[in-house]
C-alpha cells in the first residue's frame, strides 16, 4: 500500500516540527536549540548590557525581571534608577536612587545618578552636596565623579549669590532710628 503524496509530506512536516522543539510541547517555553540545562543570565547583567548598547527601555525591563528574582537591593535600585534617568523620566529616577540610599547611603553609583538627577532638575547646590559625599567616599578615584562635582561647582558659583568680589551698585542709605533703604545706582 502506498501512501499518497500529500500524506507523506504532512508526516515529514510533523516530523521536522517535532526535531525543531527538540521534544518540547507546542505553546512550551523552551526555545528551539536552546540547552536547557543551562542557567539563565542575571538580569542585572543584562540590564548591564543593554545599558551599554543603549537600549535603555529594555533595560529597565532587564533590571525590573532582577529586581523581582533576587529582591530590591541597592545594586537593582540604583540600575533602576539609572535606566530611568537615561530614559529622561527624572521624577521617579531621583525617587528611585533616593531609596536606593536608604537601602545602603554609601552607594556611590546611586549618589552620582543621584546628583545628576539634581543637576539636571535644577537643584545645583543639593547636588554639589551629592556630589562631595560620592567623590569622598570614592576617595576621588572616579574621574566621571570629579568632573560632575567640578561642574556642580562652577554651577553654584555663576548662581551670582555671595560674590564678594562683584561690584553690586548699591548703597544702603539710614532713613531714620532702625530703618534703611537699599538704593542702587544707575
Amino acid at each position: 500500500m502506498t501512501c499518497p503524496p500529500r500524506a507523506v509530506w504532512l508526516i515529514a512536516f510533523g516530523l521536522g516540527l517535532a526535531a525543531c522543539t527538540n521534544g518540547a510541547a507546542p505553546g512550551g517555553d523552551t526555545i528551539p536549540g536552546a540547552d536547557r540545562r543551562g542557567e539563565a543570565v542575571d538580569g542585572l547583567t543584562v540590564g548591564h548590557r543593554l545599558m551599554e548598547a543603549g537600549e535603555h527601555e529594555l533595560a529597565l525591563r532587564a533590571y525590573l525581571r532582577a529586581a523581582s528574582e533576587r529582591g530590591a537591593d541597592v545594586d537593582v535600585l540604583s540600575a533602576i534608577g539609572s535606566a530611568n534617568l537615561r530614559l529622561g523620566r527624572l521624577g521617579q529616577a531621583e525617587q528611585i536612587l533616593r531609596r536606593a540610599l536608604e537601602v545602603d547611603p554609601a552607594f556611590v553609583p546611586a549618589l552620582n545618578n543621584l546628583g545628576v538627577v539634581l543637576m539636571e532638575r535644577g537643584a545645583t547646590g543639593e547636588a554639589r552636596r551629592v556630589f562631595q559625599q560620592a567623590y569622598a567616599l570614592d576617595s576621588g578615584n572616579s574621574d566621571s565623579i570629579r568632573e560632575n562635582l567640578r561642574l556642580a561647582i562652577a554651577r553654584t558659583a555663576d548662581s551670582g549669590y555671595d560674590d564678594p568680589n562683584e561690584n553690586h551698585n548699591f548703597s544702603l542709605v539710614r532713613r531714620g532710628h532702625g530703618q534703611y533703604l537699599l538704593l542702587s545706582r544707575q
